[in-house]
């Protein structure tokens, strides 16, 4: 069951992971975040620009708010092209996940969500709770890719596994 204290700890999670990988992608440097690495989306770069966009699209759906460009999930690596903006707009980002997380009913996955999916080109009707836990599953598999092509790069991320995550968890700009 997906509780709200569920979504409270994932997204905390996510906020972690994302300083961390911030952190030691921010000292590699541009070539290396933006060195073709064989990644879904290529590049350390593109990788975590998808993952802004696909956060916007599922925070739209859950909470209402802005729609990521007009742009297609085939060039939703491309969203960000610029390394301070793609920093700031993650930390924005994870402080509105953080915000909704808190802010949430105990009864938030319940019922379905319907929606119009550009990539399968239909609606699609879906349980809150399966979307719920979606929407994080992704952010941690692409976390994943780029935890690897950091350490691959020579950067040292933080452990990934949730057990390791303080209870101390909190926002800070990147």
């Amino acid at each position: 069951m997906i509780t709200k204290t569920h979504i409270q700890t994932m997204a905390r999670y996510n906020c972690w992971q994302n300083q961390s990988l911030f952190r030691e992608a921010d000292a590699l440097g541009e070539d290396e975040r933006r060195k073709e690495r064989g990644a879904f989306f290529g590049s350390i770069h593109r990788t975590l620009s998808h993952l802004i966009w696909g956060d916007m699209m599922w925070m739209h759906r859950f909470s209402g708010s802005p729609l990521p460009e007009n742009i297609a999930i085939g060039e939703s690596g491309e969203l960000v092209p610029d390394w301070q903006d793609l920093k700031a707009r993650r930390s924005d980002m994870d402080a509105h996940i953080l915000k909704w997380a808190d802010g949430v009913a105990e009864d938030v996955a319940e019922g379905d969500l319907t929606w119009f999916s550009g990539a399968l080109g239909r609606e699609v009707s879906k349980p809150k709770g399966f979307l719920i836990t979606h929407f994080f599953n992704h952010q941690t598999h692409h976390r994943g890719q780029i935890h690897a092509m950091i350490t691959a790069a020579g950067g040292k991320p933080d452990d990934t596994d949730l057990f390791f995550m303080s209870d101390k968890i909190e926002h800070r700009a990147l």
